[in-house]
């Protein structure tokens, strides 16, 4: 194993360094970085020129400018990074910093959510190939895959923002509005419900009855400006999280797992009240602290249960005091959304079309989250929409093949649940192709998702990347690439190391 990791890391530098060479000369060769000069009628046009020479070395070749770049860049070996300056003076360490935090801001959470509901819906459309829930996402998923990443942003800036802030002004909602968004709903129920017709449709009639009655009580209580969950929605919301909880990762017959997840649940509603004055007072650190300590509570609950699985207890147990305590959190946000509506910096249009923040924003931890995530959810469901079809697809294509193999065959005809065949069995070999795709993924979105980033307005690496291109400064351009590109070697050399965990037949040498 360490030979092979020593081995995989040579070669990377070797990559690295080829790479480098090249991307510094295209980008040093692609076009004039004086042209803006030349034409310009300024009567300091000579001097900016110079400038400009001086800045980026211009009276060097180009592959001798490299080796002096490469020369800074090797002292971040030793904490002595030197990676030039960006025309504007500033250190492309420092510029580099300041976009990486945007990008990574705007991309972790569309990643995670599109690589979880992607796995989910790969995994229920090949229990159910060839059912109209496997048609139905298919279809839906090439759709958003093939369209535009800018006609989707220009939409969601229409309806999910323009719209949606004029609706919240009066936010009434109509009860054939509220009828027909049930009937929708009810047959999108009945359609993933499957199984037999009489099934489908009292699925469907308890979806259309709940999601219909959920919106007038919303219109009535003028929910959507004064939102909240409250005690009774997480105690309610949590034991049925608990149960689900339980099914997919232990089974429902493990009574004591079970046990574990409803004990964190009664735990959440104990602390709701108490925990609130603290909550006011709530840093990030502090989140993550809280964080840290509600898994650990969860996961004693299920260790001092017991049972004969105790692992599967003690998975329930965390899982389930992580999602209350998340309830909470979400809920404390809510009751910081009148302030946030009514902010003078607002006006009663919360939902952000463009930038990373509001500026001059005043307001503690609450109102600071609230006003990130109102301009993160635009660009955030443009990113997912497009990623998800690959999830879903190499997903589906994964599951079908191992679901077929000999010893899935063998595990059910030795009487093991489908759960165990499906979670245990099946899952894990599925996913050693969804590793490569993440680890690609990770890499390309560290660079950036350039079209996002400029149709929101997010100054990130895509943006960094693209302000060098254009201005033929190979400075910027190389910090990017240099990040991504050690981002990309290293989890492809993790995507390896997982597959010898996935699969016991892969050996790393």
């Amino acid at each position: 194993m360490v030979t092979y990791v020593v081995r995989r890391l040579i070669t990377a530098a070797l990559i690295l360094l080829g790479a480098s060479f090249l991307v510094y000369n295209l980008t040093a060769l692609s076009g004039d970085p004086l042209e803006e000069f030349r034409a310009s009628n300024l009567p300091n046009a000579a001097a900016l020129m110079q400038a400009r020479t001086q800045l980026l070395d211009l009276n060097t070749p180009a592959p001798i400018r490299y080796f002096k770049w490469l020369g800074g860049a090797a002292g971040c070996v030793v904490g002595q990074c030197d990676l030039g300056k960006t025309l504007a003076g500033q250190p492309v360490t420092q510029a580099l910093g300041q976009a990486l935090v945007q990008t990574l801001t705007l991309v972790t959470g569309a990643t995670i959510l599109a690589i979880l509901v992607g796995v989910a819906l790969g995994i229920v459309t090949a229990l159910r190939q060839y059912s109209a829930l496997d048609y139905g996402v298919t279809f839906m998923a090439f759709l958003f895959f093939s369209l535009p990443i800018f006609w989707i942003a220009v939409l969601l800036k229409e309806y999910g923002a323009i719209g949606f802030n004029n609706f919240l002004a009066h936010p009434d909602i109509p009860i054939p509005a509220a009828l027909g968004i049930g009937i929708i709903a009810g047959v999108i129920a009945g359609v993933v419900a499957g199984g037999a017709l009489r099934r489908k449709a009292i699925v469907g009639a308890i979806a259309f009855a709940f999601v219909t009655l959920v919106l007038v009580v919303a219109s009535l209580t003028q929910w959507f400006r004064y939102p909240g969950l409250g005690l009774g929605v997480i105690l309610i919301a949590g034991v049925g999280l608990a149960f689900g909880i339980t099914v997919l990762a232990a089974g429902l017959q493990n009574r004591r797992a079970l046990y574990a997840g409803l004990t964190t649940v009664v735990i959440g509603a104990a602390v709701y009240f108490p925990i609130q004055p603290l909550l006011d007072l709530a840093t990030p650190l502090m989140i993550v602290i809280l964080a840290v300590v509600t898994i650990a509570v969860g996961v004693a609950a299920g260790y001092f249960w017991g049972g004969y699985d105790r692992g599967q207890g003690m998975r329930v147990g965390g899982i389930t005091a992580f999602v209350v305590a998340a309830m909470i959190l979400l809920d404390r946000f809510m009751q910081s959304w009148p302030a946030y509506f009514d902010n003078g910096k607002i006006r009663g249009r919360p939902i952000a079309t463009i930038g990373a923040a509001t500026p001059n924003l005043q307001g503690d931890f609450w109102l600071s989250g609230i006003d990130a995530f109102t301009h993160l959810i635009l660009p955030t469901i443009a990113l997912v929409l497009i990623s998800l079809a690959s999830y879903t697809r190499y997903t589906r294509s994964s599951m079908l093949e191992v679901m077929n193999m000999d010893y899935i065959r063998t595990a059910r005809a030795k009487g093991v649940s489908e759960r165990s065949v499906v979670m245990r069995h099946a899952f894990r070999n599925a996913l050693i192709p969804i590793a490569t795709i993440v680890a690609l993924d990770i890499g390309a979105l560290i660079g950036g998702a350039v079209i996002t980033e400029t149709v929101f307005s997010v100054r990130g690496m895509g943006f960094m990347f693209l302000d060098g291109i254009s201005h033929v400064d190979p400075n910027p351009v190389m910090g990017v690439f240099v990040c991504v590109a050690i981002t990309a070697l290293f989890f492809n050399l993790v995507a390896d190391l997982i597959y010898s965990a996935l699969d016991p037949r892969v050996r790393v040498k």
